[in-house]
């Protein structure tokens, strides 16, 4: 029996489909992702998949929108497990963000790009603050014990966030060494709280 005529018969089929879209996204573009060609990479039938995507951008919004959940839990469980110092959480996110920003190039692309589409989704949008909002309540808390500059806190956290998404693209790009990273970063995390702390 060809696959297109296997009957619906998975456990966790959106899962499943999700894990192949970012394999398939990671490793092809998302130019070759279709619904189809996943129905027969996971063993449903073709019509399977519409029961959670009804098309391809609904599959891409689901990829994207898992993807910021992804990363705010590991941005939220590195802070918590970093202890209560604003510098050593600071560090902590920098670390999360670029090893996730490095594990899943074409994901974090697709993400963002999605979230700031004019007619991202709602969940879409909410998941992408979400994501950061650990980040930003650091930033808040550190003026509030005198360790950062006050002012916006948005704004405050924007340069801190523009600066570690700058080493994770330019690593993704090759231009740094793997090995390095981990130092590079945490470098780049004391230059910031110098440049964070109240003149």
């Amino acid at each position: 029996m060809a696959v297109s005529q296997r009957p619906y018969h998975h456990g966790n089929l959106r899962a499943a489909l999700l894990a192949r879209a970012e394999e398939t996204l990671s490793q092809e573009g998302a130019g070759e992702l279709s619904l189809r060609e996943l129905a027969r990479q996971v063993g449903v039938s073709h019509a399977a998949p519409r029961r959670h995507f009804p098309d391809k951008r609904a599959l891409l919004d689901a990829l994207a929108e898992d993807g910021f959940e992804r990363l705010g839990r590991d941005l939220r469980e590195a802070m918590g497990a970093a202890g209560p110092r604003f510098e050593d959480r600071l560090l902590a996110f920098a670390q999360a963000y670029v090893a996730f920003a490095t594990r899943h190039a074409a994901l974090l692309e697709l993400m963002f790009a999605s979230k700031h589409r004019p007619d991202a989704a709602d969940s879409l949008r909410a998941a992408g603050e979400a994501a950061f909002a650990a980040p930003l309540a650091l930033i808040t808390e550190g003026q509030a014990t005198g360790a950062v500059v006050p002012g916006d806190p948005a704004a405050v956290a924007t340069v801190a966030w523009a600066a570690v998404q700058g080493l994770a693209s330019i690593a993704n790009a090759g231009m740094l060494d793997d090995a390095a990273l981990d130092g590079i970063v945490a470098g780049a995390v004391e230059r910031l709280v110098l440049g964070l702390r109240p003149r």
